[in-house]
């Protein structure tokens, strides 16, 4: 179930405002002891999250599937999505799995129940103050405007409001839960790159775009949010994926000196506002998204 976007903070009757969380979707199963992790796009995370898998499946009780988000926290325990990129890396912090709703109990399906009952259900599982690295999802109360002043405060990326009496819309974008945004990001296809200039080690700017129909249209170069490490382990994984053809529907004028790639990677930047001529306003790189399929990032859902 995802949430719909809307501009401003609202408040509901009936309605509860969660963070929301800067990191990977990931649905939980366990079935005869065994648990696998799934992202959205159906990548098995299993192996890669030993840790969370293990936790989950020391949980009392019988089957389950469980949906959350895997982050990693950084300071005053907000999730930071660049940080969930240095997973494995030497020093990197461990990433916990934030839990929000429960899907299935002992073999029984929830989706059909409302909200309210699924929490309980999901609070009856992993307790009101599971152990780490599992955790339940912060409930910031029933106003919404002032649930989204703390998000800003605080630095979360914003609050997702939710319908107590709503069901679990499996794969739909529902109506039902709305999500406010306090900062800008969104995930973006990498189409290609320009060759460093300068100091700049390994490549210039990350040429990014959506899809609008087949076409994937043009939408700016990211050219901040890098370091040199960073750098040098996107060069690597781009340069497989070279082509001689531009892979968007128009060579863009701001393309110079550029190497194009198969459009096949997703990255989440940061970004202050689409300019008048439907560009991206000092975008910054955050990282790459392996949760989410590049035809998936779609033109008429730019936010």
């Amino acid at each position: 179930m995802l949430a719909t976007r809307v501009d401003a903070p609202f408040t509901r009757a009936g309605w509860v405002f969660e963070p929301k969380y800067d990191g990977w979707r990931v649905l939980a199963t366990r079935a005869a002891g065994h648990v696998v992790l799934s992202s959205r796009n159906g990548v098995d995370l299993t192996e890669r999250e030993t840790g969370i898998a293990s936790a989950l499946a020391s949980l009392p009780g019988g089957d389950f599937v469980v949906d959350g988000e895997l982050v990693v926290l950084g300071k005053g325990g907000v999730p930071e999505f660049s940080l969930l990129q240095k997973r494995g890396e030497a020093g990197a912090r461990p990433a916990s799995l934030i839990l929000f709703d429960c899907l299935e109990r002992d073999g029984a399906s929830l989706v059909s129940r409302p909200l309210a009952e699924r929490r309980t259900a999901l609070e009856a599982l992993v307790g009101r103050r599971p152990k780490k690295p599992l955790a339940l999802s912060a409930r910031l109360g029933p106003d919404g405007e002032a649930a989204f002043q703390r998000a800003v405060t605080e630095g979360w990326e914003g609050v997702v409001g939710k319908d107590l009496s709503s069901r679990y819309e499996e794969g739909r974008r529902s109506l039902r839960w709305l999500k406010v945004k306090a900062r800008r990001e969104a995930e973006f296809v990498i189409g290609g790159l320009t060759l460093p200039r300068s100091s700049r080690l390994h490549f210039g700017a990350l040429l990014v775009g959506l899809y609008h129909g087949k076409d994937l249209r043009f939408c700016g170069a990211v050219g901040t949010g890098f370091s040199e490490e960073t750098l040098l382990r996107l060069l690597e994984e781009l340069q497989p994926l070279t082509r001689e053809t531009c892979p968007f529907a128009a060579i863009p004028k701001e393309a110079k000196d550029p190497v194009w790639v198969e459009p096949r990677l997703v990255a989440q930047v940061a970004y202050a506002e689409w300019t008048a001529d439907e560009r991206l306003r000092q975008p910054a790189f955050l990282g790459l998204r392996r949760d989410k399929k590049a035809k998936a990032c779609r033109w008429e859902e730019r936010e």
